[in-house]
């Protein structure tokens, strides 16, 4: 029997996520790496490369071949707990992968074309070694769970304001030190977390941000382990509206943030703003 013919009988359904075809390798079978024969499974949905225990942490993944591009109809693909310090260019191609786990591993910067994959919808990119958050992702419009905790970050960029369907943004143990005014434009976040960083202000409209849980599900992971002044740890605690009162008073605002539902595009042409978006990522991906 032949190897391939080996995978495919390897397959099955997986019951928690439809029924899509997945594929699971660990331990031995990626001690020589992955099986070039893998990459012939066009109908492969879902591929879990992920070490689950201590004896498969032998076999871990040092390189992930540019073949997996060939892979055009993934939707997860695992790849947690590996030994991977870069990605090939062609992962790009898997525009319809909608989950992609990568953490812990050894990355410092993204493909340059990984904001192709425009489908995506989960990003796990915990304990990794990024010093600069990797703007690539800010261009993920569909991207709603975003994990970067665990990192050396010291900033965000402006950018990632862009991601205006994020709902989940964790972000603690880092190093940053201060939060991009942008942040405020993304009213889709429910949950933010910035504890264990260098934080010592947010920006005066972070009030604006009224989706936040922080006022109702107390996590020390929200925003504590930061030496904030502005507002104090024990009003960021409570909350967005308390926070959003605490600037309008330092600020003047008699009747509360003058912008707060204000909205740039409001009464633009929707289809003039997407092309608007398409030519900055393009800009970015070196397509112009």
């Amino acid at each position: 029997m032949s190897y391939r013919r080996h995978l495919r009988l390897r397959l099955e359904n997986d019951p928690k996520n439809g029924g899509r075809k997945k594929l699971k390798l660990v331990g031995k079978d990626l001690s020589g790496g992955l099986p070039y024969d893998l990459f012939d499974l066009s109908e492969l949905e879902i591929l879990e490369l992920s070490p689950e225990r201590q004896s498969c942490l032998l076999y871990r993944l040092e390189k992930l071949p540019k073949e997996i591009g060939r892979l055009v109809n993934l939707k997860v693909l695992m790849l947690d707990t590996n030994e991977l310090r870069e990605l090939p260019a062609e992962l790009s191609n898997l525009r319809h992968l909608e989950r992609l786990a990568l953490s812990n591993n050894r990355l410092k910067t993204l493909p340059h074309d990984f904001s192709d994959l425009q489908s995506l919808q989960s990003l796990h990119l915990v304990n990794n070694q990024f010093e600069e958050f990797p703007l690539e992702v800010c261009y993920l419009e569909s991207l709603t769970f975003l994990d970067v905790s665990d990192n050396k970050l010291t900033a965000l960029p402006k950018e990632v304001s862009y991601m205006g369907r994020l709902e989940t943004f964790l972000l603690f143990f880092n190093e940053i030190r201060s939060l991009p005014d942008n942040i405020c434009k993304m009213k889709s976040l429910k949950t933010l977390w910035l504890g264990k960083n260098k934080l010592t202000a947010l920006p005066k409209h972070f009030g604006r941000l009224k989706q936040l849980d922080w006022g109702y599900r107390q996590h020390s992971s929200n925003i504590d382990g930061n030496p904030l002044r502005k507002p104090p740890l024990e009003i960021c605690r409570r909350g967005p509206l308390d926070i959003a009162r605490y600037f309008a008073m330092k600020e003047g605002w008699k009747d509360g943030d003058p912008d707060s539902d204000y909205d740039e595009n409001q009464g633009r042409d929707p289809e003039d703003l997407e092309d608007e978006r398409k030519v900055v990522r393009h800009t970015h991906n070196g397509q112009i």
